[in-house]
């Protein structure tokens, strides 16, 4: 843990990679000595489920037949306060529903914005020029405004209202523009809408934090959501598919029922880091040769950000000058909290940029849910892993795991406890994204869910969890194969 530990500092903090002061290793001996690991199973489970959420949709919702049956959604925080977001939200102007994860890094600001406004610029770009039409007639002379989405949100989800009037009035100067194109009649293709409104958004946010707002309060939010910043993976449902959109390492993956009865995983995201040789070729493919071997160093970008794609981070797009000139003539920087440094080898920017990655996916009767989550849950589950147990929730049935390699070395004995302790036993939670959450923090190098592995993870005080896993959201979406089997029949 030393070496994550030390890079998620220089990534959050923008330290250098050598800082004086106890190292982090004596840090967590310390504080470890101080932590109480018991927690009873009522304590586990309230830490567990204070953000779970579920939801039915109706079938018919008077608009039409709706391809989801249900979501299920949880989030885990590990840093305080939590830095990842989650949206859910029905289009009322048009078909489909939308369903974002958004993983903050350096705060929480970007992540916040960003799952309030992003689902509102896709809505208004699908919709068609006689709908956008109605919206601005309602604002220009102060009628009611038709709903553009129906959210779905959980009683802990935040909201910045000081920011809301800024907010709106950005999103009418984007659908303003869209009837300015004469070319907007039945509204954009979903595949447009989605890449569009990702860098529209993305541009708003820059601009929003170089000039001048109506109070300091909205003036400092707007700086501290450009200098963060989020990745975010967001599926756009409806009767014909699924389109997921990404930029950055949360992940989307399709859970597949065969006709034999058997689970497979199908990805419908790739991660944008180092290990993504694609990725890392289209980065260094937009910089000069002389900076091939400083773009991306100890697998992040400059050094510094895993993801290679984002929502702000601004100090990876903007210029020193900008960056400079922005800080210098904004309100109290100390209460800002925001880390003045330039990165090393910062020659040719934007380095970063949010443009997403499209997949789309027809439905199918055997597929039968989708998880969207974020990297604190595939830092600790494989893709194959995830959809096993929201399977076994799903079905009641349980999935064999493949035999680990540390499993072969066992003799007769420890192998009959193995297989005792592989029985099929009734889940813990009612909700699927508890049930992964629970197993990925508390399963063990066997396979195993282990009750004082997880207590002790959960136990963990807010200056120590950081070191030892990562924030966590899930989003299950379950579909109704009935239609898409009627569909093909």
């Amino acid at each position: 843990m030393p070496t994550t530990y030390s890079r998620w500092v220089r990534h959050c903090q923008g330290l250098p990679k050598h800082s004086d002061g106890p190292s982090p290793s004596s840090q967590r001996q310390s504080s470890l000595e101080k932590v109480d690991f018991r927690l009873t199973g009522a304590q586990i489970n309230g830490l567990l489920r204070a953000n779970e959420q579920t939801v039915r949709i109706p079938e018919f919702d008077g608009r039409g037949l709706s391809p989801v049956l249900r979501f299920e959604s949880n989030q885990l925080p590990a840093n305080a306060p939590n830095e990842d977001r989650r949206s859910v939200a029905t289009c009322l102007q048009t078909k489909g529903m939308l369903f974002g994860v958004f993983d903050g890094h350096g705060g929480h600001a970007c992540a916040q914005a960003v799952s309030e406004r992003l689902l509102y610029y896709i809505a208004v770009a699908l919709m068609p020029r006689q709908s956008l039409e109605e919206i601005e007639y309602a604002m220009e002379n102060t009628k009611p405004v038709p709903p553009i989405l129906q959210w779905y949100k959980h009683h802990n989800d935040y909201i910045y209202r000081e920011s809301a009037s800024l907010y709106v009035d950005h999103l009418r100067v984007f659908w303003q523009e869209l009837l300015e194109n004469e070319e907007h009649g039945d509204g954009m293709d979903p595949l447009d809408a989605l890449a569009y409104a990702f860098r529209r958004l993305d541009a708003d946010i820059s601009l929003e934090a170089q000039v001048p707002l109506d109070s300091e309060l909205m003036r400092s939010t707007a700086i501290q959501v450009a200098f963060a910043g989020s990745t975010a993976c967001l599926a756009h449902v409806d009767m014909e598919g699924i389109l997921v959109a990404n930029a950055g390492d949360c992940r989307a993956v399709l859970g597949v029922q065969e006709e034999d009865g058997s689970w497979s995983a199908l990805p419908l995201s790739r991660d944008h880091n180092a290990r993504n040789v694609a990725e890392l070729a289209r980065l260094r493919s937009q910089h000069p040769k002389a900076e091939e071997a400083t773009v991306v160093q100890d697998e992040r970008l400059l050094g510094i950000l895993m993801p290679f794609r984002a929502f702000g981070d601004v100090r990876f797009k903007w210029s020193k000058e900008l960056q400079q000139s922005v800080l210098e003539n904004s309100c109290d920087l100390d209460s800002l909290d925001i880390y003045q440094y330039t990165p090393a080898n910062f020659h040719t920017p934007p380095y970063l940029e949010v443009t997403p990655e499209l997949t789309y996916h027809r439905l199918r009767p055997k597929d039968r849910f989708l998880i969207l989550a974020s990297d604190g849950l595939w830092d600790m589950l494989s893709d194959d892993e995830a959809v096993r147990l929201a399977a076994e929730h799903l079905t009641g049935v349980h999935l064999q795991a493949p035999v680990s390699a540390s499993e072969r070395q066992m003799n007769l004995g420890q192998m009959h406890s193995l297989l005792l302790h592989r029985c099929a036993v009734p889940s813990l939670d009612l909700n699927s994204a508890t049930h992964l959450i629970r197993h990925a923090v508390g399963t063990n190098e066997y396979g195993e869910l282990d009750q004082e592995r997880l207590s002790a993870m959960l136990a963990l005080p807010n200056d120590l969890a950081r070191m030892y896993r990562d924030d966590i959201t899930v989003t299950i979406v379950y579909f109704n194969s009935d239609l898409a089997k009627a569909r093909e029949d």
